[in-house]
């Protein structure tokens, strides 16, 4: 249990969090203490988080390790305290609220420019701190900075934000009206909305597009969906994994392919690859949009391939541990284009507002994603439950 003043604002509250202490190691759930938030920052309890691929990704110290660190960047609370020069209207004691990693200001150049979400003035940062270079968090024992998770450090108790990497969730679970549970609500920070956003806003497909999406994860599962909403004609899924050949209709799959169904029985060699099965399904010509959602560094250059030749786009939006990858220069120089994404393109204050009001009024089944629940002190467990089939997302109770 968290303890607290009753001068909440102006005290730092010791709490739990999961702290990981070098790359690789498991998290271990202690103490820490939590400042107040200064200026321009809010003080979060944290109701629920979700486990991200990428926090697996950033444990094993990719891209810059940095440790020891509090991990976790999915994620629902409610705003405990504010700091100075934080307007009301925007966040108050009780808000409920989400972190996001990317940022909107909508007067630098890159928010006016209408080619990335990304903002020059609250920058999607790795440093693990705060944008005046330090860090709200520390140890009990030693007093030892911990460093945050991009913006935040939702597996905690308790987390300072800036009020520039937050969204409030308006009126959800209000008296009176029917939404899903507010613990849905943590899938929308990263995961899911990275994949939704990538073809909506990413990648712009038109109404009749063939689209693949190669991993069925939530990341996928979102670029489905998100597909399906643009009015793709087809969505071809590949994934491993048969169980998520039903998540994917759910989502709005048409067709589902699962590589290991297409093994040669004698000759390793003569395994179709994964672009050559998805032009198998298109009559040879690929699709007009593949969305690689894996972080499989191979599997960047399948989905090029696996678009048209001369139009087709391949978006990346799977988080890698890997530092290089080998393109097909061919496939590049016959008219092909290959894409990066952050967030999927979605920006904080423009775009996530509209995808929370449709999570709210029911228009996708984030229910489908959640498959396990767990609390914070069984973090560890989570690594393990991605392991299993029927995992999709893991849900943490704080």
């Amino acid at each position: 249990m968290s303890k607290t003043s009753s001068n909440c604002a102006s005290q730092v509250i010791t709490c739990k969090a999961a702290v990981c202490w070098g790359v690789g190691e498991e998290c271990k759930v202690e103490e820490i203490q939590v400042e107040p938030p200064h200026k321009f920052e809010v003080r979060v309890k944290m109701l629920f988080a979700s486990l991200c691929h990428t926090d697996i990704v950033f444990s094993k110290g990719h891209p810059i390790p940095l440790f020891p660190r509090v991990l976790g960047h999915e994620g629902v609370g409610v705003v405990e305290s504010v700091g100075e020069e934080v307007n009301a209207e925007d966040f108050k004691q009780g808000d409920i609220v989400i972190p996001t990693f990317v940022s909107e200001c909508q007067e630098c150049e890159y928010c006016l420019s209408g080619k990335s979400n990304l903002c020059l003035k609250y920058p999607f940062t790795m440093s693990g701190l705060m944008l005046d270079g330090t860090s709200r968090m520390s140890t009990v024992k030693g007093q030892k900075m911990l460093y945050h998770f991009f913006s935040c450090s939702t597996w905690s108790e308790y987390m300072v934000v800036n009020v520039n990497y937050l969204v409030k969730l308006h009126n959800w679970g209000a008296h009176g009206t029917t939404t899903p549970p507010l613990s849905h609500a943590s899938f929308l920070s990263c995961g899911f909305s990275t994949g939704f956003g990538a073809p909506w806003k990413e990648a712009k497909i038109e109404r009749g597009s063939t689209v693949a999406v190669i991993g069925l994860g939530a990341v996928g599962l979102g670029a489905v969906e998100g597909a399906r909403m643009q009015g793709a004609a087809r969505i071809i899924g590949v994934d491993k994994n048969e169980m998520k050949r039903e998540k994917g209709i759910a989502f709005g799959l048409t067709d589902f392919i699962n590589p290991d169904n297409h093994q040669s029985e004698h000759d390793q060699d003569h395994d179709k690859s994964v672009s050559k099965l998805i032009k198998d399904s298109t009559d040879g010509m690929g699709v007009d949009y593949c969305f690689e959602c894996t972080g499989v560094a191979s599997f960047i250059n399948e989905a090029l391939e696996a678009t048209k030749m001369g139009k087709g786009t391949a978006v990346v939006i799977g988080t890698s541990g890997a530092t290089t990858v080998q393109i097909d220069s061919l496939s590049l120089m016959s008219g092909r284009t290959l894409k990066g994404s952050v967030f999927g393109g979605l920006k904080a204050k423009t775009d996530l507002p509209i995808l929370i009001n449709k999570c709210m009024n029911m228009e996708m089944q984030l229910d489908e994603l959640l498959t396990h629940e767990i609390p914070l002190v069984d973090i560890n467990q989570a690594l393990e439950l991605l392991k299993q089939p029927d995992c999709v997302k893991v849900l943490i109770k704080i």
